[in-house]
């Protein structure tokens, strides 16, 4: 056992920093990592390179209001409608790293998601050309469909025929939930799939035994523990293929306890440290580095960080809500008590 860790700084991709007093009160808890892929679905979403810059800026802003000193990248994404041309991904070729694909309804503002896939294959195409990576939320909306078992069969109605559509795509599936999912990114050239902290430490007992636990819901919805092992499997494992993007996702208390609580886990302050737990839990504490620093960098086609993190061992990290001017949002909690943390990092000022 050890209880210092010093890997290459590494990046999120899969980041939502959502904006206003969230944003000011959230941006640097994701000061750990480097670079993050930064989604799009604001309220209006994100559709067109004004737009793009205006939000880098406000983060950017936000990053700089709370930690002056702070090196953070915001790797932007387009949000697609059944509105966006090819011309407007020309227009945001310069301004953004991918593009984001929500099937209309499927999360948190996804109203204005894409509905037909197949219709959409002209962007597709050139994203292709531009080489801007697409990000899918990988769900059916089909209310018929079981929700344990939308990403599955997502895979196969809408993700395959998209692959043969437009073979030279390259394609990140998110948050990975199944072990199909697993199956399929590393079955199909020009795939990537990121995983998150929380689904690879929780599985469905831990959202729903015992009573329904609202700070654990998240979509995709946690599954079965053999799906949860084998996202473990993947992210610690050699395969180039998974490597880490959050999902975080904060909303403030009234918005997940309420009648219609919102999906969404709130980890970026914490992940780091929760992975490393995870990854000495199963013997594989030297992959954390090319799950957290190199793989995705590689896919994106990004230089490696070239600063380093240190992580030790201590007290366990208190948990408290972080405050914003809508009410508090409460940090995930993984279930154990989180004891690593990174050396000097703003992400949790005075913990």
């Amino acid at each position: 056992m050890t209880d210092t860790l010093t890997i290459r700084r590494p990046d999120d991709f899969h980041l939502h920093l959502r904006d206003g007093a969230i944003l000011d009160a959230v941006a640097t808890g994701s000061l750990d990592f480097a670079r993050a892929i930064i989604m799009p679905n604001l309220v209006p979403p994100v559709v067109n390179a004004a737009m793009v810059s205006a939000y880098r800026d406000r983060i950017l802003a936000a990053v700089t209001a709370g930690a002056p000193d702070a090196l953070f990248e915001p790797l932007m994404t387009l949000y697609l409608t059944d509105e966006t041309t090819p011309e407007t991904i020309d227009e945001v070729a310069g301004v953004c790293t991918a593009a984001k694909l929500y099937p209309a309804h499927a999360t948190t503002n996804s109203a204005s998601g894409v509905n037909d896939v197949a219709a959409l294959t002209p962007v597709l195409e050139r994203m292709a050309e531009r080489g801007l990576v697409l990000c899918i939320h990988g769900e059916v909306t089909d209310h018929e469909v079981d929700i344990f078992d939308r990403e599955a069969v997502f895979l196969e109605r809408v993700l395959a025929p998209l692959r043969a559509r437009v073979p030279d795509l390259k394609i990140v599936l998110e948050h990975l939930s199944t072990r199909a999912a697993i199956d399929f990114v590393r079955g199909t050239e020009g795939m990537a799939g990121t995983i998150t902290a929380h689904h690879l430490v929780i599985d469905r007992n831990d959202l729903l035994a015992g009573g329904i636990r609202p700070h654990n819901y998240c979509l995709p919805i946690v599954k079965r523990r053999e799906d949860r092992e084998a996202l473990v499997a993947a992210a610690t494992g050699d395969d180039p293929s998974f490597f880490f993007g959050s999902d975080s996702a904060p909303h403030t208390d009234p918005r997940k306890l309420g009648p219609c609580g919102a999906a969404g886990c709130f980890t970026a302050p914490v992940a780091l440290a929760i992975l490393a737990h995870l990854f000495e839990a199963v013997g594989a504490l030297d992959k954390l580095e090319a799950f957290v620093s190199d793989q995705g960098a590689a896919f994106y086609g990004l230089a490696p960080n070239p600063d380093t993190v240190t992580l030790t061992r201590g007290a366990p990290v208190p948990l408290d809500p972080i405050v914003t001017a809508d009410g508090p949002v409460t940090l995930f909690n993984p279930g154990f008590d989180i004891t690593w943390r990174v050396e000097g990092s703003p992400a949790l000022p005075g913990r």
